[in-house]
C-alpha cells in the first residue's frame, strides 16, 4: 500500500522505494538529461578549485598546461575531487547523475553504452530484480544505431540528416573505393520512443506513438514497407523472418541419404535377438478317434509313428 501511494509512516520500510528506481529508469532508456547533473572532465589534468560569492569555478588543466577547461557549478552542489586532485578524461567532478549525451560526446559510443547497462542494472539490482546485460544491450545498441551527417562531401547526403549507422558505413565505402569525399558524422544517443519512431518501417513506427503524423508523412512521400523486421510482419500475420520463417530456409527440403535412411528403418533390437536362430518347437495336436480316419485332420507324422494314426489304436 505504502509503494502504491508513495507515502511512508515515521516508522519506515525497509528497503528503498521502488518508484524512486523506476522514474530513473525512464530517465535512462529516453536519454533525458538528469536532474542535477554531474559535471564530468573533458581531459586529464590537475583540478583547480575557486571559490566564489554564488558558484564555484573548476578549472581543469593539462599536464602540459596548453590546455584548460573550466566548470561553473553551483555552491550547494558537492565536489567529488579536491583542489589539486588529478583527473582522468571522463571522471565525474562533482555529486549527481551523469548526463549520458556528454559521456557520449567526451568518451565516445563504447563508454555511454557501459554507462547506461551500469546504471540500468544498479537500479534493478537495487531492488532484487535479476536481469541479464544482453536484455539491456540489444535496447542500447537501438538507441545508438544511428549518426548525424556533419559533412556530407561527395556522398548524397544533407548536413543534420540522421541516417542508419550501417547505411552510412557502406555508402562512405562506396565513396571511398570510387576516389571521392567521404560524408563525416558523429554518433547520436535517442531515447527509445524518438528510436522507435525514427525506424525506416513506417508500420512499425504508426504501430507505436503518433499514428496519424507516421502514417500521413508515409501517405505524403509514398513510402513502402519493405517488411523486414519482426514487429510489421506480426502486424500483417506473416511469419516473422527469424529461423524457419527466412526465406533463405523455406526453400529448403531435407531428405536423408540411402545410408542413414537404411539407419533409420532397420530394426537392430530384433535381428540381434537369439530367438531367432533358436530351433521351433515341435509340437503334436492329438486327433480325435472319429476323426481319425479323416487325412486332413490326421497328422502325417502320427500315422506313421503310431502317435495319433490309426495304427496307434
Amino acid at each position: 500500500t505504502q509503494l502504491t501511494m508513495r507515502t511512508f509512516h515515521t516508522g519506515g520500510v525497509a528497503g528503498e522505494d521502488i518508484t524512486h528506481g523506476l522514474p530513473r529508469v525512464v530517465e535512462l532508456f529516453e536519454a533525458r538529461k538528469p536532474k542535477g547533473e554531474a559535471q564530468i572532465a573533458e581531459l586529464s589534468g590537475t583540478v583547480e578549485i575557486i571559490e566564489g560569492d554564488k558558484a564555484r569555478e573548476l578549472k581543469v588543466t593539462s599536464e602540459d598546461g596548453k590546455d584548460e577547461v573550466v566548470y561553473k557549478v553551483p555552491r550547494r552542489q558537492h565536489l567529488k575531487i579536491e583542489n589539486g586532485s588529478t583527473v582522468g578524461v571522463g571522471d565525474q567532478l562533482t555529486e549527481g547523475s551523469v548526463n549520458p549525451h556528454e559521456i557520449l560526446r567526451i568518451q565516445g559510443p563504447r563508454a555511454v553504452q557501459v554507462h547506461l547497462v551500469g546504471e540500468i542494472q544498479k537500479v534493478y539490482q537495487s531492488q532484487g530484480v535479476p536481469i541479464h546485460d544482453k536484455h539491456i544491450e540489444l535496447v542500447v545498441r537501438q538507441m545508438l544505431r544511428r549518426v548525424n551527417v556533419i559533412e556530407p562531401g561527395d556522398a548524397d547526403f544533407l548536413p543534420g540528416q540522421f541516417v542508419e549507422r550501417k547505411a552510412f558505413e557502406e555508402i562512405n565505402r562506396k565513396v571511398v573505393e570510387e576516389g571521392s569525399e567521404p560524408a563525416s558524422a558523429r554518433p547520436v544517443l535517442m531515447g527509445i520512443t524518438k528510436a522507435s519512431l525514427a525506424t525506416d518501417s513506417w508500420l512499425s513506427a504508426a504501430s507505436f506513438q503518433e499514428t496519424t503524423r507516421v502514417l500521413t508523412d508515409a501517405a505524403i512521400s509514398g513510402k513502402s514497407d519493405s517488411l523486414l523486421g519482426l514487429k510489421e510482419n506480426v502486424i500483417i500475420g506473416k511469419l516473422i523472418p527469424a529461423g524457419t520463417g527466412m526465406s533463405r530456409y523455406r526453400t529448403i527440403r531435407v531428405y536423408p541419404t540411402e545410408a542413414p535412411a537404411a539407419s533409420m528403418y532397420a530394426v537392430s533390437d530384433v535381428e540381434e535377438s537369439p530367438l531367432l536362430d533358436a530351433p521351433m518347437p515341435r509340437v503334436e495336436i492329438p486327433v480325435p478317434p472319429q476323426f481319425a480316419d479323416d487325412q486332413d485332420l490326421a497328422s502325417p507324422n502320427g500315422s506313421e509313428e503310431g502317435g495319433t494314426g490309426t495304427e496307434g489304436e
